[in-house]
Order: C-alpha cells, then sequence, then structure tokens
C-alpha cells in the first residue's frame, strides 16, 4: 500500500511556498503591519495553516529573510567561477540591486534569529570571497573590504527612494557611481541620466 504521507510531505511543502509568497507581496503592499490573516488570504488558505508553518509573524518574516540571503550567496558563489573578477563583482551588485527592487522588502529585518544570522554571514562570506578576487585582480581599490560592499548591497535601491517621482531604472544610474567609486582609476559613462526634481 502506497502510504499518503508523500503527498502530504508535498501538500505541506507547497503550501509553505504559497505563504512565504504572499507574505512577500503583502509585506511589499502593507509594509510590516501587514497581518496574518491577509497573509492567510492572499495565499488562500486558512490562518490556522500559517501558524502551522510559523509560529509567528517574526518567524515568517525570518524566513522570507533568510531565503533571500541564501538566493544571494547561491548568485556570489556562482559568480565566483567567472573568469572576471570585476565583472563577476559588477554582476553580483547589479543582481542583488534588481532582486531587492523588484521585491521592495528592505524594510524587513530578523535580527534576532540565529538561522538568518547563519545564512546573513553566509551572503558575507561569499561577497568578501568576490571582493578579494577584484582586489587581487587591481580592478577595485586596495582598502575596499567585503563588509564595504556587503553594506552596499541595498544603496542603490535606497537612493532612488529618496526620490518622489523616480524612474524604475534610477537606481542603476546609482549602482554605476557607487562601482565606479570602487575602481582605483577609471570612472566609466553612467547608464541612466541624472533626474530631473519635480
Amino acid at each position: 500500500m502506497i502510504s499518503s504521507a508523500r503527498p502530504l510531505r508535498a501538500d505541506a511543502a507547497r503550501n509553505r511556498e504559497l505563504l512565504l509568497a504572499a507574505a512577500e507581496e503583502e509585506f511589499a503592499a502593507r509594509g510590516i503591519d501587514a497581518s496574518i490573516a491577509d497573509i492567510a488570504d492572499r495565499a488562500g488558505v486558512a490562518k490556522a495553516t500559517v501558524f502551522s508553518h510559523f509560529a509567528s509573524k517574526e518567524e515568517l518574516i525570518a524566513a522570507i529573510v533568510g531565503n533571500h540571503f541564501a538566493e544571494l550567496t547561491v548568485v556570489a558563489r556562482r559568480l565566483l567561477t567567472s573568469a572576471d573578477p570585476e565583472a563577476a563583482l559588477s554582476d553580483f551588485l547589479t543582481e542583488a540591486a534588481h532582486g531587492i527592487k523588484q521585491q521592495d522588502l528592505t524594510f524587513l529585518r530578523a535580527d534576532d534569529d540565529s538561522r538568518v544570522t547563519e545564512l546573513r554571514n553566509d551572503l558575507h562570506e561569499a561577497v568578501s570571497a568576490l571582493v578579494d578576487r577584484a582586489r587581487a585582480a587591481g580592478v577595485v581599490r586596495a582598502e575596499i573590504t567585503g563588509t564595504d560592499v556587503f553594506l552596499l548591497i541595498c544603496a542603490p535601491v535606497h537612493i532612488a527612494g529618496c526620490h518622489p517621482d523616480a524612474d524604475p531604472d534610477l537606481w542603476r544610474r546609482y549602482q554605476a557611481i557607487i562601482f565606479d567609486g570602487l575602481r582605483p582609476t577609471r570612472a566609466e559613462l553612467l547608464p541612466q541620466p541624472p533626474p530631473s526634481w519635480p
């Protein structure tokens, strides 16, 4: 006889993914005050289903933040195999900023969660390895550290977000300014024009 445990596990995994996606959308739409009930409604599940996966809203937030750290770590480690250390670092920063822009969840924090701390440290290690390669190749300034670059990941999106009527791709201009600031000698044409102020 075939056990029903496997389909239940698959259903549970599907529900968890639905909840994480719904929570990201709800937090993006309503901010940190989004309710568990609204998240459950968006996911099409009962409120009790949320609590069967996440003991609290804080645990749900930690899962979202941890997933984003884990995804960026995969990107950074993949780029460590690139033959061009400068392009690898630039590509990482661009992918990271684009992901942040798409999700718009940079206000979420989970500093007290040990798993999130572990995932954040894994990302920091991978980013530091990208920076070490770029620095060794002479394509970033000698004083630039992995921590510098780690802290700059969110900067382009935050900067562009200060403009009251920003073009959706304005963050790319500030991404280029930041990356030029990492270079030891040269600057390149910025990919976005300067914004006008309304």
